[in-house]
């Protein structure tokens, strides 16, 4: 067998034909969906490295924030809908908040839309679905990267695939990573991550892939500023005021079998199986502004920065295994590639906290708030100065408490789809699917146990229409459907005032769930074989929306389906090579969102909290000759406003404002590749060229909007073998 050696630094990849998954059998741009992918040469060359940065920069996907519950483990926004349970690794669902790193991508594609269809519940707004590099036998190929640069910064990825024989392959993924934040010193960064992997391939019929993932993450976490509201803007160069306990420690670990086996030429099997444990625990400090009571020792009404704990720690275990049966058939001149499904997932999933012990560090001022005045912790002393040490000021000492809920699902879904191609002009796909769920939550809210549960069935299904104006060029429309069942996001438990579970068991689970409508009208442009085009016109409407009804958002009597909202635009995407030494990566989204129904009537025609209505994103790469490439990356994210996901943005209506505005925000980054040798390639990445400071998320009361990233420097050496 010749083994061949690939050399993908050198020819950067921008464009892909196909999905990574392998339930869509059309091509991407035969496919009646907003789909974006992004290519392993586009991520490394981009400079980005965790998921959530990586997705924060594409257009139509924000972020949003947490408190106690999930502060720091991905939280992801697509068009306007939560989405932190949307995330899926090679078509199955990775539960759990936890940190996820891209080392072990072959390509992320972000589906805008609903896709319940392929995802189950949920994937109101869209879905991410990380593809995994995997074992080959037809290549051997080597690969490692070590970076360094400013805010110590260190990077070490090895990638390294064999051949061992005609039929098996071995491939192994490692990194080893460390930073600061940049311009946050003492806000750090480390993982430590490994792909083990394996191929049997009989050379005919069957295929056999297996992996083990697994990824550790440490880091002393930042919560960033906070919104100031007398001057309406978030306060600027915070001093860093993390405190030495703090940490954000995630671990993850999978083992994935999938199967692949042609019958004979028209059917095909394919199974995919995954067992995985994950867990993720911090303690973080939160600073917000506030002034010294009168009863205060030191400087009684003097303007100061608070510090407050946030913490909490999550245990997931889960399964899941999909059965894939794919028959090509055709009746009369139609041709059809149906997909018969069934999937069966069991997810537990359990919450607490921390317990802190009565000897942490004396309080160092006196506050007022709504519970009067009470003794705490100042980042500031009585002349507005930092106080000395400032990272030792609360001094906490802590254990693991007991758990405060523990979230229980079992999943069996059952799905058919058809991709039929009518003649070269028509082409009609269909989706159905049903998920029959076996849902309970022990959870305590208050000191009161409760003890949900409940069965139910929820169907959603997917109609799309492709004409073919050619060869390269095709217009559709789809209307598509979610639904989003009640206390579904794992990490909630009975936090009523972000969207858990309220009220006497019984009405919980007589709840209906929230369900969503999508209609899209798009077109889809293959030009020269070497770029994509695509424009869509949409409309998404979310019926049933589940709010807290009661006196004040933290009501505990309950929630009732009282809610509507509606989030339409038009997003526009190229990507691909322009000309043989041009390539691009475009997306742009114009959207407007709006409340119809609420329990409180003040939030109607109000916006959706942390939605951006106008965002962009352009990647281009420009490569004069075989040993220069050179280019960046330009990020857009419009004006947004703090709340709740999936709810009206808070509003004051006595001065007729929303409450807490992140401001509109452009980064640019830049990257230079000089190929010294068919080895060896030198990459240069400046991140956040002009230093801009600027946030990208805020919790609903502003007290901590999350910063982004300062100016930084990374070299970074790539040798092939």
């Amino acid at each position: 067998m010749e083994l061949i050696r690939i050399h993908g630094v050198r020819n950067s990849i921008y464009n892909v034909k196909t999905s990574g998954d392998l339930r869509r059998v059309a091509d991407l741009v035969d496919t009646p969906q907003t789909i974006t992918v992004l290519t392993k040469d586009q991520i490394n060359e981009a400079g980005r490295t965790d998921l959530k940065e990586i997705l924060a920069s594409q257009a139509g996907v924000t972020l949003g924030t947490g408190e106690n519950g999930n502060a720091f483990g991905d939280r992801y926004i697509i068009r306007g809908h939560e989405a932190r349970s949307d995330v899926f690794v090679d078509g199955l669902r990775d539960p759990g908040m936890t940190t996820r790193e891209s080392f072990a991508s072959e390509q992320i594609e972000i589906t805008k839309g609903p896709s319940s269809t392929f995802a189950g519940r949920g994937s109101s707004g869209g879905a991410v679905n990380s593809i995994t590099k995997k074992a080959s036998t037809a290549y051997q190929f080597g690969r490692i990267d070590a970076g360094i640069g400013t805010d110590d910064h260190y990077r070490l990825e090895l990638d390294y695939n064999t051949p061992v024989s005609t039929n098996f392959a071995t491939r192994i993924n490692l990194l080893s990573t460390e930073e600061d934040a940049s311009g946050r010193e003492g806000i750090s960064r480390s993982r430590d991550g490994l792909l083990l992997s394996g191929l049997y391939d009989n050379t005919e019929d069957l295929r056999v892939y297996s992996d083990f993932y697994y990824l550790k993450a440490d880091d002393t976490p930042d919560l960033g500023s906070y919104f100031d509201r007398n001057l309406r803007t978030p306060v600027a160069d915070i001093p860093v005021y993390a405190q030495s306990s703090d940490f954000l420690d995630s671990e993850v670990f999978a083992f994935t079998v999938r199967t692949e086996y042609d019958i004979n030429d028209s059917l095909k099997f394919y199974n995919a199986t995954r067992y995985g444990q994950t867990s993720n625990a911090y303690l973080t400090t939160g600073a917000n502004g506030a002034v010294r009571a009168d009863e205060d020792l030191t400087a009684p009404g003097a303007a100061t920065i608070r510090l407050s704990t946030h913490q909490g720690w999550q245990e997931v275990e889960y399964f899941a295994t999909q059965f894939n049966l794919f028959w090509d058939v055709s009746t009369g001149s139609v041709e059809h590639k149906i997909l018969f499904g069934l999937e069966v997932s069991d997810e537990e999933v359990e919450n607490g906290v921390f317990s802190f012990d009565d000897n942490t560090a004396a309080t160092n001022c006196s506050t007022s708030g709504r519970r009067g005045v009470s003794a705490g912790y100042c980042l500031l002393d009585g002349n507005g100065d930092v106080y000395a040490q400032p990272q030792n000021i609360m001094g906490r000492t802590f254990e693991r408490g007991n758990a405060d809920s523990l979230f229980s699902a079992q999943t069996v879904a059952a799905y058919i789809m058809d991709t039929a191609t009518i003649n070269e002009q028509w082409q009609v796909f269909f989706g159905l699917r049903q998920d029959t769920i076996d849902y309970s939550n022990d959870a305590v809210s208050r000191g009161t146990e409760l003890d949900y549960a409940y069965k139910d069935d929820f169907h959603n299904g997917h109609l799309g229409v492709v004409y073919s104006i050619n060869d390269d060029a095709n217009i559709y429309v789809s209307y598509a459907t979610a639904t989003n069942i009640n206390g579904g996001e794992s990490d909630l438990g009975a936090n009523c005032g972000y969207g858990g579970l309220c009220g006497d068991t019984d009405q919980a689970s007589a709840a209906d769930p929230e369900t969503v409508e999508n209609i899209e009208l798009g077109a889809k442009f293959s030009l020269l074989d070497e770029k994509l085009f695509v424009a869509a016109l949409f409309q998404m409407t979310k019926f049933n929306v589940m709010e807290s009804v009661g006196t004040d958002d933290y009501s505990t009597l309950g929630t009732l389906n009282t809610g509507k909202n509606r989030v339409k635009g038009v997003e526009f995407a190229m990507n691909g090579n322009l000309t043989d030494k041009l390539s691009i990566q475009v997306s742009a989204a114009k959207m407007e969102s709006d409340v119809l129904a609420s329990i409180n009537q003040g939030n109607i025609g109000l916006n959706l909290s942390n939605f951006a209505e106008e965002s962009a994103y352009v990647q281009l790469r420009y490569q004069p000759n075989d040993s220069f490439a050179f280019g960046g990356d330009f990020t857009y994210q419009g004006e947004m406003y703090g709340g709740q996901p999936d709810s009206a943005a808070g509003y004051d209506a006595t001065n007729s404002q929303y409450s807490i505005v992140i401001p509109s925000y452009n980064v640019v980054n830049l990257f230079a590749n000089y190929h010294a040798s068919e080895a060896m390639t030198f990459r240069l990445n400046i991140g956040n060229v002009t230093d801009t400071e600027y946030w990208t998320a805020a919790y609903r009361s502003g007290a901590f909007m999350y910063l982004g990233d300062g100016r930084s420097a990374r070299a970074t050496v790539t040798y092939e073998f």
